[in-house]
């Protein structure tokens, strides 16, 4: 079977992709062979560096898993917040207001272009000369705003072509029948359009993640990243051994992210909400009945 972005590899094609396969795993441990080597040449494999993180459990109720916690925090808030915001501004983009779209379309071009670290940044400066945050929470307010104002943008866009890439018939069948545009928007496109920006926006909600490792590193957040100065200074010089530690964490943490998300698709696709008979046509009736020639609406 085929689909729109490739063609299913023939016999030949195959083969040839077990190759690459075994080449490419070939390369990565001999890679991953000569790194182990380097570090072992410089110390860095010494059981000393690495028995903290085994044999004592301090290091991760104290320091691990805490800043975990702190981690989990910021980007949850962050999620929160930035999804709905980004669909909103997504759809004002598509909106056939000019004094809607234009403001939304300054806005969205404006927080991309800016990188999320200033961002970060300048919220921490304005959050020290124009509220009464107290330093102790002034790190993770500035984190989480940096974060939404970058990611709400790029959501938008996502949102913005999730809906565009669905075929244009549906809504002109959906305004024959009286609907009108606010409840096509929200009853037929956008339960359709979850389903084809999802990979795009799991990929989205790990760079956030990702991402609140900036606090930790920059501004002082006592999240996961900043373990990588706090354990060395208490633990002697471990920071390489730190570093892949927290690595193996960030791994873990978005790996499971992607997990649920490629369940979640899946489920979406089985559902109703996923299929183009979004709304039974008893449903699609009672919603124009009322509002019938009113599909002049505009969002």
């Amino acid at each position: 079977m085929s689909s729109v972005l490739y063609d299913t590899p023939g016999p030949r094609a195959r083969r040839r992709n077990v190759l690459y396969t075994i080449a490419f795993g070939i390369v990565f441990c001999g890679a991953l062979a000569y790194v182990i080597a380097t570090m072992a040449d410089k110390g860095e494999m010494e059981a000393a560096k690495w028995t903290p993180f085994v044999e004592d459990g301090d290091v991760w109720t104290t320091f691990l898993l805490p800043g975990l916690g702190e981690t989990l925090k910021a980007g949850i808030l962050a999620i929160v917040i930035a999804i709905p915001l980004g669909a909103l501004l997504g759809i004002g983009r598509l909106s056939e207001h000019r004094w809607i779209r234009v403001p939304v379309g300054a806005w969205v071009e404006f927080f991309r272009a800016i990188p999320v670290l200033m961002l970060m940044l300048f919220a921490s400066q304005l959050y020290v000369e124009y509220t009464a945050i107290g330093s102790e929470i002034r790190p993770l307010y500035a984190v989480v705003t940096g974060l939404v104002l970058y990611n709400a943008s790029v959501i938008a866009e996502i949102v913005k072509a999730g809906i565009l890439s669905l075929p244009h018939g549906q809504s002109d069948a959906a305004k024959a029948l009286g609907m009108r545009k606010s409840q096509i928007m929200q009853y037929i496109l956008l339960p359709q359009a979850v389903t084809a920006m999802l990979p795009a926006l799991v990929s989205q909600l790990v760079v956030i993640l990702k991402d609140t490792a900036l606090g930790g590193a920059i501004l002082g957040v006592e999240d996961l990243m900043s373990a990588y100065r706090t354990i060395p200074a208490n633990y002697g010089s471990n920071t390489i051994a730190t570093l892949v530690v927290i690595a193996a964490i960030y791994i873990a943490v978005n790996f499971a992210l992607t997990a649920f998300a490629s369940w979640l698709e899946k489920w979406l696709r089985r559902s109703k909400r996923s299929t183009g008979t979004t709304l039974t046509a008893e449903e699609v009736e009672e919603l124009a009945a009322p509002h019938a020639g009113g599909n002049d609406e505009k969002i």
